[in-house]
């Protein structure tokens, strides 16, 4: 019998709780942040501790660039869940977007943060692909002297190879670009396109060719080929 009345007495409400988070997902995927931020804060008001609610909402603040919202609401799902990768990687993407902002000796501060929490991510999930590729960014772009180094960043590339022979064959290339190596990141680039023929992989050949090599009608050639491509692939 407590049963059945526990039933009557919360689940509608339940139901409402559920129906407007649905209405704040249904805004949020329509791109309409500013209506979906007010509906989840809404739902948060009376689940604090919903995860997706509050995910949401970190989303929404990065897309906004506020990134210590960001950083405050990622930090309070690692608390809640330190055991989900996805977290500790969008947090430690929020901190690395505000050291990307900050002052320099502010940014260098918050580096070893950064790096920690994308580590952190990766022993939780090994085959966690985006945090592998936020890494290589970081050791190709600090210079040495405060961390940078290109090994670690061929050493998590080649991590990618064998989780995902594209990423793999794409973060090589792009290292490679980094480094002004032109004719080395375009054969990355192309094993990348044999790999998986993404879109991704022809768009980085196409502008390596236009904006690094300077041959404009190589870069034409490759996006009429994916464009080819497409059209063969409907039939």
């Amino acid at each position: 019998m407590k049963h059945i009345i526990y039933l009557f007495v919360f689940l509608p409400v339940i139901m409402w709780a559920q129906s407007d988070f649905d209405r704040a997902e249904k805004l949020y995927k329509a791109n309409k942040m500013d209506q979906a931020e007010l509906a989840f804060e809404s739902v948060l008001k009376s689940s604090p501790s919903d995860l997706k609610t509050i995910e949401y909402l970190g989303d929404i603040a990065g897309h906004y660039k506020s990134w210590d919202k960001a950083i405050g609401y990622y930090k309070k799902l690692k608390q809640l869940k330190p055991s989900e990768a996805d977290y500790h990687y969008k947090y430690g993407g929020a901190l690395g977007m505000k050291a990307k902002e900050s002052n320099k000796f502010k940014a260098l501060g918050m580096i070893d943060e950064v790096k920690a929490s994308f580590e952190k991510a990766i022993s939780l999930n090994p085959k966690h692909i985006e945090s592998r590729w936020a890494l290589i960014e970081i050791y190709i772009q600090l210079p040495g002297i405060v961390g940078g180094s290109e090994s670690k960043a061929i050493k998590y590339s080649n991590e990618l190879l064998r989780l995902s022979p594209v990423d793999g064959y794409l973060s090589r290339g792009h290292i490679e670009e980094y480094f002004k190596r032109y004719k080395v990141a375009e054969q990355q680039y192309k094993k990348a396109i044999i790999a998986g023929g993404s879109k991704t992989s022809y768009q980085k050949l196409a502008s390596l060719y236009k904006n690094k090599m300077r041959e404009p009608e190589k870069a034409k050639t490759i996006l009429e080929t994916y464009n080819s491509k497409k059209v063969q692939d409907r039939f």
